[in-house]
């Protein structure tokens, strides 16, 4: 059986990976380069997520060409590192999937609470 999103938005919103939501939410805090993406990430997840340089930065060059998250120079960075930043896109394609994860939640609750009136 073939598994089918329907598409909420002209955009294509299918459910976003995990590593590249967790991307968007680091971003959405604040610009960050690759390494400080890692370890908030990890930080974030409580360790569950530790994303290696290779995901990492596959997932940033697909971001980068679907014009979710741009570069950003720092001026105060002693090496020369390229950060990132989300774009209002990226911001958008991340309230979507906040959306789309609410509305799973609360049919998941929905269902949970009618099995459990039935035992």
């Amino acid at each position: 059986m073939r598994h089918v999103v329907k598409k909420q938005d002209g955009g294509g919103n299918k459910p976003l990976s995990e590593p590249v939501l967790y991307i968007l939410m680091s971003l959405a805090e604040m610009p960050r380069h690759g390494y400080a993406l890692i370890k908030d990430i990890e930080a974030v997840s409580g360790g569950r997520v530790r994303l290696s340089t290779g995901t990492l930065f596959g997932a940033i060059r697909r971001l980068l060409e679907n014009g979710w998250i741009q570069h950003f120079q720092q001026e105060d960075t002693a090496r020369d590192k390229q950060a990132y930043r989300l774009t209002a896109a990226g911001r958008k394609q991340l309230q979507l999937e906040l959306d789309r994860l609410k509305q799973l939640t609360r049919t998941v609750h929905a269902r949970l609470r009618t099995r459990k009136t039935e035992t």
